[in-house]
């Protein structure tokens, strides 16, 4: 499923934390939404996903106007970063939870929870509570529940932000695998710049609001459009009085340098 952001602004009160964003989100793609904190990458998620509404612009899906759609009505399947599981259901009933208020039949539920353990390697633990889970194990759960609607579009708002470092690499290598299996269009954000350039096939950099730039992996890293993603992504050396230190240079005597190591 495509999606589309158009001109979109959003504003809580004095702070401006989406100003005129521009967006487009391909079928079937893997995207990233990077920026450090209080850059809007999550605020713009939920525009996405409809659990905010936007001041200014319009959010396609599609190719349908679908800014004030509602959640379900656009078919969305979003994870948050703490996992929101139901401590009181066993991690069976947390993935059918869904199906359940939709009134599946039990045929049905039964085999598509058997699927989706399966699928996030987690077979012989259905019957188990969160409570005995590892937290990689349980973010597997909530993104399982989110995939058990079959929705046409999934949204994590960093979805492994409160688990630690050994085990992001590891669900950073699963996620990847997983989107290759299941082909929906997914969308994250994270703050972690590895977690980013290693996992999606693009990557929006965000910066007090705005789009900085918006590529590969390789493209970024090799072509940064702005001083702030040169600093922002990968180590950078900074070098004043450019002509100086590179007189063979064509720069004025005033101008910065930035070198990878």
């Amino acid at each position: 499923m495509s999606i589309l952001v158009q001109d979109i602004s959003k504003r809580f009160g004095d702070f401006q934390a989406i100003d005129q964003v521009n967006l487009e989100v391909l079928s079937d793609s893997l995207v990233a939404l990077l920026g450090p904190s209080g850059s809007g990458k999550s605020t713009l998620l939920r525009i996405m996903a409809g659990l905010e509404k936007p001041d200014h612009g319009q959010v396609w899906i599609e190719n349908e106007d679908a800014t004030y759609r509602s959640v379900q009505e656009r078919k969305i399947g979003f994870v948050f970063q703490h996992y929101a599981l139901f401590k009181h259901l066993t991690v069976r009933q947390n993935i059918a939870f869904g199906l359940n208020i939709r009134k599946v039949s039990k045929h049905v539920i039964k085999q598509k929870a058997d699927e989706l353990l399966d699928l996030i390697q987690l077979q012989g633990l259905g019957d188990r509570y969160p409570s005995q889970l590892s937290g990689g194990q349980r973010q597997r759960v909530a993104l399982a529940r989110a995939l058990a609607a079959q929705p046409r579009t999934l949204l994590l708002d960093e979805p492994f932000g409160a688990l630690d470092a050994k085990v992001r690499k590891e669900l950073r290598i699963w996620l990847r695998e997983l989107h290759e299996k299941v082909h929906v269009t997914t969308i994250f954000v994270t703050h972690d710049q590895e977690e980013a350039m290693e996992v999606a096939d693009k990557v929006v950099i965000m910066n007090k609001g705005k789009v900085e730039q918006i590529g590969t992996a390789a493209d970024i890293y090799d072509h940064p459009a702005s001083e702030f993603v040169m600093r922002f992504i990968g180590e950078t050396n900074i070098i004043s009085k450019a002509r100086y230190h590179f007189p063979h240079l064509e720069v004025e005597d005033h101008h910065q340098v930035f070198l990878r190591p």
